[in-house]
């Protein structure tokens, strides 16, 4: 082989080496382009979330009367009312019975919910509670404080950069319910939270299906026979954009 063929199949595999290289680092460059993208969606999710779980844990129907107004606000996600149920159960049956309806924010893959007076991150059973609902126990006592959500209009709101306002209007009755074994049963789609928070009162949790409810209920089963109350905290609520 004579030097100019030589030199010509090392240039020949310089230039190979050269366009292999090029394309390495822009399939490299590309990759990390997309999980940068990824990255910062996901943290603008996250932000979004934390907004909204703050402004959901801060209306508090349990504890206020009146007019109420609360700020909401997030970068781009979803906000609707679902259809929710909540019954409280005693050894013969089904005691009070209320269509709650809950507050649903989703921001890619977070999800927030306002449910019974509790605010629940995630779906399923790995979702937890970050702010407990109003139920108190004592020495052969129950209360079960119960938000109650009517929605009036149009109470969904979706798209990017929004901000919007909660209007709620809160009344209260209080319930004597007498002496019984109670169990309450909390139609969610944040079963897993649900069971954690009751676990932690020393109730037993179980899951339970009623006809037509959307999804499963978690019951909670107080133990030995309790004097009961029930307090429905009952909110209209309107989203002000």
């Amino acid at each position: 082989m004579s030097d100019s063929e030589g030199s010509c199949r090392r240039a020949q595999s310089h230039v190979v080496g050269v366009a292999l290289l090029l394309a390495i680092t822009t399939i490299s460059m590309g990759a990390l382009t997309a999980g940068v993208g990824s990255m910062v969606e996901s943290n603008a999710a996250a932000a979004d979330a934390d907004r909204v779980a703050d402004s959901l844990a801060a209306m508090e129907p349990s504890t206020s009367t009146g007019v109420a107004r609360h700020d909401l606000a997030f970068g781009e996600g979803h906000l609707t009312v679902e259809p929710r149920t909540v019954r409280l159960l005693d050894s013969e049956g089904v005691v009070a019975e209320h269509e709650v309806g809950a507050i649903v924010f989703e921001a890619g893959d977070r999800r927030v919910t306002f449910l019974a007076g509790a605010v629940a991150r995630g779906v399923g059973n790995a979702s937890r509670l970050d702010e407990a609902p109003p139920i108190a126990t004592g020495d052969g006592l129950l209360l079960v404080g119960l938000p109650v959500l009517n929605a009036s209009g149009s109470a969904s709101v979706a798209g990017e950069g929004v901000s919007a306002t909660l209007r709620t209007d809160t009344s209260h009755q209080r319930h004597e319910l007498g002496s019984g074994e109670y169990r309450l049963a909390i139609e969610t789609a944040t079963p897993g939270a649900w069971e954690r928070h009751f676990a932690g009162t020393n109730a037993t949790a179980s899951r339970r299906t009623f006809d037509g409810d959307e999804h499963g209920s978690v019951v909670a089963a107080f133990p030995g026979e309790r004097t009961g109350y029930l307090v429905v905290h009952e909110t209209e609520l309107e989203v002000e954009t």
